[in-house]
């Protein structure tokens, strides 16, 4: 068993995205160390990219402001081996393709499993594309941590077959950010991932408050929440830890008893 599937033993797993450097690393430390104190159960850093396809505007912004900051692929680095001074939940990056093919697959991947990095997200990596850097995943004990979206279709089974760490399933066609109501058939998705995989599973995009958290952990293992936090940085900027700690928490209990 991985580290990131122990993080949804204990029930449903929450799991915040933050990302790296808004508006500061010292934040950054700080909102994660109050994510995990408050329940979050793993944790999606966000390294930023100058073109993130999936984002909406408020996650884009978030990359904007951390890239005018300076920051950079090693001082995402530096903050996981701070964080993991104390923090031993699940981490996983989320970023794109291109930040660790200029990077170095194999320095990219070599540095995760040094700094404790436990999986990585591309959302821009086609399911087909992946063994370009599988193979280097699989060499330093990283989980490469596949997509599925409502457009998947035939392709959900052969994705779920091949999963590890956990599946991230897409709410809504489209971009990141907050929706009023998510309206997928992702009980039918799910159900042809549970056919193919004991992978656990959780749902992103799209989820912003506990009603909505709730509806979709009926259905997943768990559920990824990040602009209603990106929201919560950008009002409450350094000050933010406290508030998206109380976030946090209020989420993790709409989905506590199930």
């Amino acid at each position: 068993m991985t580290k990131i599937r122990a993080a949804f033993e204990k029930g449903k797993a929450f799991i915040p995205f933050i990302t790296c450097g808004d508006p500061d690393l010292e934040t950054t430390a700080a909102v994660v160390r109050e994510a995990v104190r408050n329940g979050a159960d793993l944790v999606e850093l966000g390294i930023p990219f100058s073109d993130p396809t999936a984002e909406g505007p408020v996650i884009q912004g978030a990359n904007i402001r951390a890239l005018a900051g300076g920051m950079t692929t090693d001082r995402a680095f530096a903050l996981v081996e701070n964080l993991r001074q104390d923090v031993t939940i699940p981490l996983v990056f989320m970023t794109y393709a291109n930040v660790v093919f200029s990077y170095g697959a194999d320095a990219f991947f070599a540095k995760c499993a040094k700094v404790g990095i436990d999986g990585i997200i591309l959302p821009d990596l086609p399911f087909e594309e992946k063994d370009e850097f599988q193979s280097v995943s699989w060499k330093y004990g990283v989980d490469l941590i596949s997509l599925i979206a409502p457009t998947s279709h035939q392709r959900i089974a052969m994705i779920a077959r091949e999963a590890e760490g956990f599946l991230y399933i897409v709410s809504s066609l489209g971009v990141t950010g907050t929706r009023s109501e998510i309206t997928t058939d992702l009980a039918s998705i799910i159900q042809v991932v549970r056919e193919n995989t004991d992978v656990p599973c959780a749902i992103g995009f799209g989820i912003s408050i506990p009603a909505q958290a709730r509806q979709m952990a009926e259905l997943a293992d768990g559920v990824i929440v990040g602009s209603a936090i990106i929201k919560l940085l950008q009002q409450h900027g350094t000050q933010a830890a406290p508030a998206v700690g109380a976030y946090v928490k209020e989420m993790k209990q709409g989905i506590m008893d199930l």
